[in-house]
């Protein structure tokens, strides 16, 4: 009777503890964004060019593609290069927002239209929920630390090049 019990309770024990394991994992594969820590991702081996009256201003970008990417950006990122940013790539032309919840950098978005033409250059207050958006359908967003553009010579009207803005016409 006695080694129907120990068997029994070990049962149960492996029982939870495969729970348990299969919780964990689980949780683990949520996004970056969720559990508070910063997503990064690969740096696009092509640089990000802006082309302004004064020259070009050459950027390291990582590209945010994809709903899930766009969704969690920079928030949490704590630091960044002031020659680096991520370029949002969206499927189509289209009103975007964004806001700068969970993000401790301040911000500036530069937002393209189909061309790769600068259409607004708005900036992000960090950790604010209030929506920042260029008033017109855009489909890229290039995020860099704030003052990057002022400094950069970056106004309105102004050249993005990059392949995934130049593939953006198909």
């Amino acid at each position: 009777m006695t080694h129907r019990n120990w068997l029994t309770t070990g049962v149960v024990c492996a029982a939870m503890a495969f729970v348990i394991a299969t919780g964990a994992f689980f949780h683990s594969q949520q996004p970056a964004s969720a559990d508070s820590r910063a997503m990064i991702l690969a740096v696009d081996p092509q640089p990000l060019v802006a082309v302004t009256k004064g020259g070009v201003r050459s950027f390291s970008v990582e590209i945010a593609d994809t709903s899930a990417e766009r969704e969690a950006g920079l928030m949490f990122r704590e630091e960044m290069a002031d020659d680096h940013g991520m370029l949002f790539v969206f499927e189509e032309p289209r009103d975007v927002s964004f806001w700068m919840k969970n993000t401790p950098m301040p911000l500036d978005l530069i937002f393209a239209g189909q061309d790769g033409r600068i259409r607004a250059i708005k900036q992000g207050e960090p950790q604010s929920e209030a929506m920042i958006s260029p008033g017109e359908p855009v489909r890229f967003v290039l995020e860099l630390k704030a003052g990057t553009a002022a400094r950069g010579g970056i106004e309105d009207g102004d050249l993005l090049r990059h392949p995934a803005i130049g593939t953006a016409h198909n």
